[in-house]
């Protein structure tokens, strides 16, 4: 509801005269790596956290196909569809100046044919202003996509180890490479997603001393989540970090804050509010 004072909400973050945060490129991740700079990526799903992410120092934003789970409330990310993505997408770019801006492809957006592939990876761009798009694993076909989104013009992002689009393939979200023949796999499979012309590759649960090794044996920068400190970076889905879904445990995740409690205190105290007719004031209301 509009407030009658004229205000519409917005703390105007996402105005096109904002010049607060330098526009983050492909090239400043690699650029990074070099450097020995390490690479701080956060997940959002829409326009208001990305303001807040616009205000911090983050380098680069995913929306994730994650929003399947966190969002939605599937129990995968695998009915997560291509306008899904472009809605959400489009929701944080209102909101975000600055950070790389990256789109995962959803399951079964590019595996079909080379056609549905190049379609969805130019829709995903031209309709949500996104700079990049992620791709999950590096079989021979998904390797071909990726060379061909990269000759037409498309910055792709890989992502090994745990692929939660193949987690039934995979049977269940359990830590990849920790068995010999998997992790040599997992080596030659980075080497070749570089060779494809991947600007960075999410290195997903994975042990640390693998996941150095891949960082350590390849030009573009690794971004880890569960995969240790060897990593070129690491990303976290916002609503984790922040406290906001305090069931999800897993080892590799620290809360940095705790919005879920503080929320949850926020509306028992607003019910009691009412409740007691204390909300509203009078210096809360308006005059005839």
């Amino acid at each position: 509801m509009s407030d009658p004072s004229g205000s519409n909400g917005s703390s105007g973050s996402s105005g096109s005269s904002d010049s607060r945060r330098k526009r983050v490129t492909t090239s400043d991740l690699i650029a990074m790596k070099g450097r020995g700079e390490k690479i701080a990526m956060l997940t959002c799903y829409d326009y208001l956290f990305a303001g807040i992410l616009t205000e911090t120092a983050v380098d680069a934003v995913l929306v994730g196909d994650s929003l399947g789970q966190v969002v939605l409330g599937h129990d995968s990310t695998l009915p997560v569809t291509v306008d899904d993505m472009i809605h959400h997408a489009r929701a944080v770019r209102r909101g975000l100046q600055g950070p790389l801006l990256v789109v995962d492809m959803p399951f079964l957006s590019y595996q079909v044919s080379d056609e549905d592939a190049l379609r969805n990876a130019g829709r995903m761009m031209r309709e949500t202003g996104a700079e990049a798009v992620k791709l999950e694993g590096a079989a021979d076909v998904t390797l071909d996509r990726i060379r061909l989104m990269v000759g037409a013009g498309i910055p792709v992002m890989g992502h090994l180890g745990l692929t939660p689009q193949s987690v039934h393939e995979l049977g269940g979200y359990s830590v990849r490479g920790r068995e010999r023949e998997e992790a040599d796999r997992l080596r030659h499979e980075a080497r070749a997603l570089e060779e494809a012309g991947c600007f960075s590759i999410v290195l997903e649960l994975m042990p640390t001393e693998l996941a150095g090794e891949i960082s350590g044996s390849i030009r573009i920068p690794t971004i880890g989540i569960g995969a240790g400190s060897e990593c070129d970076g690491q990303v976290l889905v916002l609503p984790d970090m922040l406290g906001l879904n305090p069931s999800f445990n897993p080892t590799f995740l620290r809360r940095f804050a705790e919005l879920g409690e503080a929320a949850r205190r926020g509306v028992d105290e607003y019910v009691s509010a009412v409740k007691s007719s204390e909300y509203p004031a009078d210096s809360e209301s308006y005059e005839a």
